[in-house]
């Protein structure tokens, strides 16, 4: 599947909470997750180098709508939940069209 809608999304966690953040974003890739849907082509979560509790998340779906609508979903609603309550201000969100590129894991 190609991704056709994507976005970025920097967390920054309260203080020395991001391995906790981190924890919980990868739950995201769990089985009747979102980031488990057959519609995420690209669930790839990484860390700032110069601090720790600053966590970017990178996301590509096969369509804007099969996002919004997965997202929809209790799984997911439930993960955003409990993100809340680990950061220490509002995330910055960035949305872009995928055009091509590589992830090899």
């Amino acid at each position: 599947m190609i991704a056709s809608y994507g976005f970025n999304a920097t967390l920054t966690a309260r203080p020395d909470m991001g391995d906790a953040l981190v924890d919980l974003l990868l739950t995201g890739l769990n089985e009747g997750s979102p980031g488990a849907s057959r519609f995420c082509v690209v669930y790839l979560v990484s860390r700032s180098a110069s601090d720790p509790d600053v966590v970017h998340v990178t996301e590509g779906w096969t369509s804007e709508e099969d996002h919004h609508r997965i997202f929809g979903g209790e799984a997911a609603q439930a993960i955003v939940a409990q993100i809340g309550t680990l950061l220490a201000k509002e995330p910055e969100y960035a949305d872009y069209v995928p055009l091509r590129g590589k992830a090899t894991f």
